[in-house]
């Protein structure tokens, strides 16, 4: 069978995991796709191209193309009294904040990374971004 090309369709499972390991996402169960479809992140879709089913391929992705890069602007204090009565915000709490959006409220989760001196410390940064994903690919089958 010829390896992966533009127009099929594969089989895959796949593994993502931090530089130390640590695995965020896996698949339970083989995953069906086709190329092109945005199912999967492109730069894993990109490396099953010349893929022969069977093959295990690893591929680092960059933050770039993954998560995004940190913007240390998105890390932000708020005043502690704008939770008073309604939460007791912790670090390592994901809270659903209200940010301005072209006139309107949107609701967008952020991190809490400290509360100290009256202050709470949000970060609206995805948790992932700014890391290198680690993507264990296996090409289980192509149907072209």
């Amino acid at each position: 069978m010829p390896p992966v090309s533009l127009t099929d369709t594969v089989t895959i499972t796949y593994t993502a995991a931090l530089e130390n390991g640590e695995v965020i996402e896996a698949t339970d169960k083989p995953l069906t796709l086709s190329i092109g479809s945005a199912t999967i992140c492109q730069a894993v879709e990109a490396c099953l191209f010349g893929m022969e089913a069977g093959q295990t391929r690893v591929i680092r992705v960059q933050p770039e193309d993954a998560y995004g890069l940190r913007q240390p602007e998105l890390v932000q204090q708020i005043p502690l009294t704008v939770f008073k009565g309604r939460i007791d915000p912790k670090p390592g709490m994901i809270l659903s904040l209200n940010v301005q959006r072209e006139g309107r409220a949107c609701p967008v989760p952020a991190t809490v990374t400290a509360v100290a001196d009256g202050m709470v410390t949000v970060d609206y940064n995805h948790p992932l971004a700014g890391k290198v994903i680690v993507y264990t690919v296996n090409l289980i089958g192509i149907a072209t």
